[in-house]
């Protein structure tokens, strides 16, 4: 296929001026062509059009999928940003996809979507596009207008929901560096007519350090839990730093239960610009692999739908309670130290028995050593 757009060149005194300054012969009209061969394979989820400003990336999408190509959305300005998704999804829908995404804060959502951050601005954008466009989701200058941490870290979540919704989905980009974690189904690069077919890519390991720390660190993380934002002063923290930059926080007490020897979570916080790739569960698993090593039955209950929705799926975790809604009383309620329960909401409980933990190391990451 051959793509050709040109315009019309006014030769104004200035053009006529850089004409004569570099030489450049006069000319009524400019043109560029573009020479694609995209032969996609039959069963693919994710693409990838890339290449540098000016390669033709904005131009092959539009002549190819025009009509897939995602617009910006209209959000109501006095109205929460749920309320600009379709009519016909549900709550619980929009949930899900909102969490899927990596956007996971219960209150960002009830907020208008101009007040959110550029991150979160473009979580939310992408889950609306995901939800108005079923088929074919198209998306130029992706990943264009947040930093690149956002950048490969959403892009690892966004083509993770794509491909558990069995959806098509094309990114326009001129970063290379959201390739790998993509992992696209395909990569079509305009400026050299080249397709590389194929998953070839891989996301690269999130290598995270776990370190016991001050109670003091919940500032940090507070805002952003979806309850209450106090801390007993009780707890036993840790947070996980990804590069060296603290990323998520967990926090563990023990549980005044007739059955001994058990603790709980309390706190479990990851920051929005890293959301969606697992920090957070991969920071369960492996305080409660060490609080298993310590000799302690590790629980948590959780009234997250995305929460109870892994917990549910891991093998590591023992489903205790099924979701219901909480009465404010009995077991629960005196098992637990500085919890808030409503009935209105629900609660899941479960239990780690996963793996535990060597003991010598599970001493020192407690201890702080």
């Amino acid at each position: 296929m051959q793509i050709t757009r040109e315009c019309k060149v006014v030769q104004t005194p200035r053009v006529m001026q850089m004409n004569g300054i570099f030489d450049v012969p006069p000319s009524q009209r400019s043109a560029e062509q573009w020479t694609v061969d995209l032969a996609l394979p039959d069963a693919w989820n994710v693409g990838l059009i890339v290449g540098p400003s000016g390669s033709g990336k904005t131009t092959v999408a539009r002549e190819l999928f025009g009509e897939s190509i995602a617009e910006s959305w209209q959000w109501p300005h006095d109205k929460s940003l749920l309320d600009g998704f379709p009519q016909g999804m549900s709550i619980k829908e929009i949930v899900e996809l909102l969490s899927s995404v990596g956007f996971s804060s219960p209150p960002s959502w009830v907020r208008p979507f101009h007040v959110l951050s550029n991150g979160e601005q473009f979580r939310v954008n992408m889950a609306r596009t995901l939800a108005e466009m079923k088929d074919l989701a198209v998306v130029d200058e992706f990943t264009s207008v947040v930093d690149r941490t956002v950048a490969q870290i959403g892009s690892a979540a966004i083509a993770k929901t794509v491909r558990r919704r069995n959806q098509k989905f094309i990114a326009v980009a001129c970063h290379y560096d959201i390739a790998e974690w993509l992992e696209p189904d395909w990569i079509y690069e305009p400026h050299t007519n080249r397709l590389t077919a194929g998953r070839l890519l891989r996301r690269p390991k999130i290598e995270l350090t776990v370190q016991r720390v001050h109670s003091s660190a919940w500032q940090l993380f507070r805002k952003h839990h979806y309850l209450n934002t106090d801390l007993n002063t009780a707890s036993v923290c840790f947070c996980a730093f990804y590069n060296g930059i603290p990323v998520a926080f967990i926090a563990w007490l023990h549980l005044l239960h007739k059955v001994k020897n058990m603790k709980r979570i309390h706190r479990v916080v990851t920051l929005p610009d890293y959301q969606g790739v697992g920090i957070g569960a991969a920071l369960q698993t492996y305080t409660s692999s060490m609080v298993k090593a310590l000799g302690f039955r590790p629980r948590i209950t959780s009234s997250h739908p995305a929460v109870i929705n892994a917990l549910a799926r891991s093998r590591d975790w023992r489903m205790e309670q099924s979701p219901q809604r909480n009465s404010g009383g009995g077991r629960f309620k005196t098992a637990s130290i500085g919890a808030t329960f409503s009935t209105k909401r629900l609660v899941g409980a479960f239990e780690y028995v996963g793996p535990a933990l060597d003991k010598t190391e599970a001493q020192h990451v407690w201890n702080g050593v």
